[in-house]
């Protein structure tokens, strides 16, 4: 390892917030030394960095369950790495970790900053790097609590998820066939359809690019929908809350197709099938689990093991100066699988 303060920082910072679809205007890029962390600090060789439709909520100003991203700070996202510094008992030089690493090649923590980080080590023997962005990290995660806590499938029931080619849709269908449920998946083109069906083993897929989702509905979900997992908000919702069972669940994760809308946020018209129903409609902030956590990864590890679970990870090479445009696939359905940055 060079002389630290010899090493250079890339990084991207917000420098001004996005009205509609981000564009390269929207960032800056700027290079500083790395000095040392302190005592109880360490530094952080970034590897690879998650690239999640969260983000885009993260750019805009306002009330959220988490502060916005402010203007000239590096642009907040999870990643994996190697601790090329340490000054901290609980860490040795090489331990690969996970944590926020915001979206630059180092990242220094020092003794306060790597209590916020969400810091862990990771174990490359369980699963490669690009994993633990997947089905062992922030993905993973959200899919099994929001699914098992906030969904609470049953067996023999009807679990439908939108963005089933994703990296939270992923998790939330194959989950939801091990719990013995029928797991049905909305996702855009015939490609990712069939991967839902073929490779991770969902009963079915409704391809909203080239059919009706409502017409799909009437043919997969011919009793109707239990348990409704949305990752893309607008005219899907409206037109799943119109075929809810009794009791259903619908689980708020994300609406992506409403992140970039330059008007107000378009909310259910179909919201009175709550009532009709006796449906409960409930949102999905992954943090709330975060103690709980080592229990999920040991979950989902054995189901990996055990060959009942899969995933699928798009990485993108060119380090970061290729973020603007990385991003942007997520909101282009450009991405085939849990989109991921090679810093």
């Amino acid at each position: 390892m060079p002389e630290l303060a010899s090493v250079v920082n890339h990084q991207v910072r917000l420098a001004s917030r996005p009205v509609g679809l981000p564009t390269r205007e929207n960032w800056r890029f700027t290079e500083e030394s790395v000095v040392d962390p302190g005592e109880g600090g360490v530094v952080v060789q970034a590897l690879m960095l998650s690239l999640d439709p969260a983000m885009r909520g993260w750019m805009n100003e306002g009330r959220s369950y988490i502060a916005p991203v402010a203007i000239d700070e590096v642009m907040r996202a999870g990643g994996v790495g190697r601790v090329i510094v340490s000054n901290n008992a609980g860490f040795t030089i090489g331990d690969y970790v996970s944590a926020g690493l915001g979206v630059q090649e180092y990242c220094r923590l020092d003794a306060a900053a790597l209590k916020r980080s969400g810091i862990v080590k990771i174990d490359t023997r369980v699963a490669p790097l690009e994993k633990w962005l997947n089905p062992l990290g922030m993905p993973g995660m959200t899919g099994y609590f929001g699914l098992l806590e906030v969904g609470q499938p049953k067996a023999g029931e009807t679990v439908l998820v939108s963005g089933a080619a994703g990296a939270v849709g992923q998790m939330v269908g194959q989950v939801a066939k091990i719990m013995g449920c029928r797991a049905v998946g909305i996702a855009g083109g015939k490609d990712k359809c069939d991967y839902v069906v073929d490779e991770l083993g969902f009963d079915a897929c409704i391809d909203y690019k080239s059919g009706s989702v409502r017409e799909g509905l009437k043919q997969h979900c011919a009793s109707g929908v239990d348990v409704y997992f949305d990752n893309v908000g607008g005219e899907i919702l409206d037109t799943v809350l119109a075929r809810i069972n009794r009791k259903a669940r619908i689980v708020i994760c994300g609406a992506i197709s409403q992140y970039n809308a330059t008007e107000a946020v378009a909310g259910p018209k179909n919201y009175l099938s709550l009532l009709v129903n006796r449906a409960r409609m409930e949102g999905i902030v992954v943090f709330d689990w975060v103690e709980r956590y080592p229990e999920a990864i040991r979950q989902i590890a054995r189901w990996i093991s055990e060959g009942k679970l899969r995933s699928r990870e798009d990485i993108v090479e060119g380090g970061i100066a290729k973020f603007p445009e990385a991003l942007n696939l997520l909101f282009s359905g450009g991405n085939f699988g849990k989109l991921v940055l090679r810093v």
